[in-house]
């Protein structure tokens, strides 16, 4: 059974990015447990092609995108146990 995704909100607006993972990090919460998700290099570079190379220009693709890659995040999300998810575009 899949749990609405209702009870999952984005109230902190932090991201970050990982280098040994080669990803952008951002936080979503149920209630009160945290659920970490990670959007690839690749991913954002299909967001934008001309982004250029480099953690700023990742975090920048993330920031104009970040209504589509919340929404991607909100379909990712089945609740249970799994506090991890990695969002693909």
């Amino acid at each position: 059974m899949r749990k609405s995704t209702e009870t999952l909100s984005f109230p902190n607006p932090s991201r970050s990015y990982d280098s040994a993972r080669h990803c952008v990090c951002f936080w979503g919460y149920d209630n009160s447990r945290e659920i970490s998700f990670l959007v690839d290099d690749e991913s954002l570079t299909k967001l934008n092609p001309d982004m250029g190379a480099g953690e700023t220009a990742l975090l920048a693709t993330f920031d104009r995108n970040r209504e589509r890659i919340l929404g991607l995040a909100k379909s990712a999300y089945t609740g249970g146990p799994q506090n991890r998810y990695a969002i693909h575009v």
